[in-house]
């Protein structure tokens, strides 16, 4: 009996590996969208002297949308592979924020993040409100204070589960 167990939690360990198939994906996506953040950047410069001041807010912010998005991507990808895969030890590059952050760190910085990418939306669409009808507005409002409150939510819980294992309670 011992010896199946044994197997099953190999078989288990092992089956973490599947992970990096997820983050090479994760990579090439990356690649994907830096080329088109390439693209989005030619644009801006090539329109800069077309563009009027309210167009040239609307593209910095969508570059800026575009490098947090990027910057999200990095985010998990990296430390899905060192919570879940293997540590990083050979990568000759030392990342002080790598052995910080755990699961429910990782999440309040993913969620932090989808806060800070809505906000920029948000930016846009009450920077360009005459192109959106007050319906589009509306909810384009909730869905962000959705986001907000998730966050903030989720912050709490972290807050609230890290001083449980601080004083060693469950």
């Amino acid at each position: 009996m011992k010896t199946i167990e044994n197997w099953i939690e190999s078989v288990l360990l092992a089956s973490r590996w599947i992970l990096v198939v997820f983050n090479f994906g994760l990579a090439a996506a990356l690649a994907v969208y830096a080329l088109s953040f390439v693209f989005k950047f030619i644009k801006v410069v090539k329109d800069v002297f077309v563009l009027d001041e309210s167009e040239m807010i609307l593209a910095m912010l969508s570059l800026i949308d575009a490098a947090l998005v990027a910057s999200l991507i990095l985010m998990v990808m990296i430390s899905s592979y060192e919570n879940y895969v293997s540590r990083l030890d050979n990568a000759g590059v030392q990342l002080s924020w790598l052995g910080k952050l755990d699961a429910g760190s990782l999440k309040i910085k993913v969620a932090s993040s989808i806060v800070a990418i809505s906000s920029i939306h948000l930016l846009q669409v009450f920077l360009n409100a005459n192109s959106y009808d007050n319906t589009k507005i509306m909810w384009s409002v909730i869905l962000h204070l959705t986001f907000v409150v998730s966050a903030l939510l989720l912050g709490v819980l972290d807050r609230i589960t890290s001083k449980g294992d601080a004083h060693g309670k469950p």
